[in-house]
This record gives structure tokens, C-alpha cells and sequence, in this order.
């Protein structure tokens, strides 16, 4: 009878990423895997390779007031007795969580249970959530080998397996970097989250105004807008005379990193883990005012490596990224080592990894 591993993770992509990688890996090893989620999961449950999709309540703390903190409480609440209901129902082997305040309820429930709980922290900080979850684990995978707020009794039972990443990653990191010559075509993908895409649409077409000539000459630009940036957005790159796609969301995302000779974006834990597994350069800048500072953390260690920029958003401007961007343009030897650099500290095999951890606690269960 095969085992089953119930996998937590919240309804965003940079939990649900690592936590998709996951459950195929296992089920290729044989295991079983059911998903609980929170209320934004279900645009997901028909393409998470889980047996079983459940939502349950969750909450964030997100005022310091009374009564939303009793509020919070009480959904918390509602959501680890579905939970509890849900694990003796089902009866895993060892439970996964990949972060977020939706892992609450299942992580709580599994304790009260005596199922154990292994957390996995995608960032190079520890979020929140999972240092509150930490002490209830059985272990801890983590994808940088310095995280922040991993110390004493935590550190014992870590694990460095790095992030998992989707099978079209590992795919799309077969292909070599492009050849780029001085005279030759330059292809720069532009990409980040919504509030990323803003300030993206904002910041880069001036920037590409200021480039010289023979610059714009060469550029090839594929970039993510929200909706209603991509009229002005797609007029500013008519007005410079460049090549150009715009679309509010690419699909095809792995592949187009791949046959980019240069990537800006933001520094969520699962871009800068793809960026490394395939191995190209980047300009990364932060989201500012992150309540951990972990893009800054994480896009300090692919810069630290040798395969990135990192820029914060106070200290970029439309002339710095012009200047950086032709002379990157015309220094392919440059891009080409720091892609080495990038792949270099790519962890392709994470997903292995991780599946190796989660046999042996549900072996030791």
C-alpha cells in the first residue's frame, strides 16, 4: 500500500512552485501526495499533481488591534480543526509545508496529531511564519545554505537541499547561452510581479530612449506589463524603434530565460532560484520595504557569486540603467561568465534532494 505525504502550501506562485516540484517527484517515487491549501488555492487544484486538494481558513496578522487580532485568531482556529479533521482522515506519513500563513492550520493540526512536520523555506530569511512553525517540525530544508534566523536548536535539524524547481526549468537549462557578438542581437527580458511589472513599465522605456543608436539597434526586448500599462508601454518602444513583446503573462516563462542573453527582474526566491538553475545574468532589484529584506538577501547571493547586479530601487534611475545596460551590451565576455557564475550555484537536483529528506522522515514515522 503506497504511503501518503500531504504537501502545505499558501495560494501564491513562490510557495506553490517548490510545493508542485515536490509532489511529482514523489509520486514518480510512489508515493501518494494530497494538498492542503488556503481559499486561493482552488485555480490550482486542477493542475497540482495531488490525489486530493483541500482548502482550509487561514489568516494573516496583518494590524495590531484587537480586534483584528482575535478575528485572525478565530479563522486560524476554524482552519486547524478542518485541518486536524482532514490528517485523520487521510493519516500521512509526514507532512510538508512551504511556508505562509496557510500553513498554520495543517502544521498545528500535524502536531496535535503526531505526524511530522518538515518545513521548507524557499527565501534567504526565514519567513515569519515558518519561525513560528520551526519548533514543531521534525526538519527544516533550506535553499540557501546561510538563512538568516536558522541558529542554535534550528540548525541541528536543517537541511540544505536547495529550492525545487519545475520539470520545464531543468529542461530549458540544457540550452547553452546564446551566442551574442558586439554587432549582434541583444535579447533582455524585462519581468517581475505586479508591483514588479509597475515599476518595470515605469522605469525601463525611458531607459531604453537614452540608449545610443546602435544599442537600440541591436535590442530585443520581452517584457511582462500589467494591462494597463501595456498601450504606453508598447508606444514608448514604437517611439524608439526597437524589437519588442509584451504580454501580461508568459507562460512559456523558463524557455524565454533561456534564449535571453540578460534578465531584470525582481528577486523572489523562486526567480533568482530559475535564474541560477539555467544559468544567466541578471540586474536584480529588490521589492523595497519587504518586511524581511529577503529579496535583498537573496539577490546578494547570486551577485556574491558572480552572476548578478544587484541594484536597490532607491539608488536606480532611467540613466544608470541605460549606462548599464550598453555597456553589458557590448561586453559579451562579461555576460558570458557571469551566466557560468549563475549556473554554477544552481541546485538542479533540489527537488531530489528534498525527496530524499521527506523519505527519510516518513521512513522514521
Amino acid at each position: 500500500m503506497k504511503k501518503s505525504i500531504m504537501v502545505t502550501a499558501g495560494g501564491t506562485g513562490g510557495h506553490l512552485f517548490p510545493a508542485f516540484s515536490l509532489a511529482l517527484e514523489l509520486t514518480r517515487r510512489g508515493y501518494e501526495i494530497d494538498l492542503i491549501t488556503d481559499m486561493r488555492g482552488d485555480r490550482y487544484g486542477s493542475d497540482f499533481p495531488a490525489r486530493q486538494t483541500y482548502q482550509v481558513p487561514a489568516a494573516t496578522i496583518t494590524a495590531k488591534n484587537p480586534l483584528s487580532i482575535a478575528k485572525t485568531v478565530m479563522k486560524l482556529g476554524k482552519g486547524t480543526a478542518m485541518a486536524r479533521s482532514i490528517l485523520k482522515k487521510v493519516k500521512p506519513a509526514c507532512i510538508v509545508g512551504f511556508g505562509g500563513y496557510p500553513t498554520f492550520p495543517p502544521i498545528f493540526a500535524a502536531k496535535s496529531l503526531g505526524i511530522p512536520a518538515i518545513l521548507h523555506e524557499q527565501n534567504a530569511v526565514m519567513g515569519r511564519a515558518n519561525r513560528m512553525l520551526a519548533g514543531k517540525s521534525k526538519a527544516i530544508a533550506l535553499s540557501f545554505e546561510q538563512t538568516i534566523h536558522v541558529e542554535g536548536e534550528l540548525a541541528q535539524k536543517a537541511r540544505h537541499t536547495g529550492n525545487p524547481v519545475r520539470d520545464v526549468v531543468i529542461e530549458n537549462a540544457n540550452i547553452p547561452y546564446p551566442v551574442l557578438s558586439p554587432q549582434g542581437p541583444f535579447n533582455l527580458l524585462v519581468f517581475g510581479g505586479s508591483q514588479g511589472a509597475r515599476y518595470f513599465s515605469d522605469l525601463v522605456p525611458p531607459a531604453i530612449l537614452l540608449l545610443p543608436d546602435e544599442i537600440k539597434a541591436r535590442l530585443n526586448i520581452v517584457q511582462q506589463c500589467r494591462e494597463e500599462d501595456i498601450v504606453r508601454v508598447n508606444e514608448a518602444y514604437r517611439q524608439a524603434g526597437i524589437k519588442f513583446e509584451i504580454s501580461t503573462f508568459f507562460g512559456n516563462l523558463p524557455e524565454i530565460i533561456a534564449h535571453s542573453h540578460l534578465v531584470l527582474a525582481r528577486s523572489g526566491a523562486s526567480s533568482v532560484t530559475e535564474l541560477a538553475v539555467i544559468g544567466r545574468p541578471s540586474i536584480l532589484v529588490p521589492l523595497p520595504h519587504a518586511l524581511d529584506n529577503d529579496q535583498l538577501r537573496n539577490a546578494a547571493f547570486l551577485q556574491d557569486a558572480g552572476g548578478a547586479i544587484c541594484i536597490e530601487q532607491k539608488d536606480l534611475d532611467a540613466e544608470r540603467l541605460a549606462t548599464d545596460l550598453a555597456k553589458m551590451a557590448r561586453d559579451p565576455e562579461m555576460l558570458q561568465n557571469a551566466a557560468m557564475a549563475a549556473k554554477g550555484v544552481g541546485k538542479p537536483d533540489a527537488v531530489q534532494r528534498l525527496g530524499d529528506l521527506v523519505e527519510e522522515v516518513a521512513g522514521g514515522a
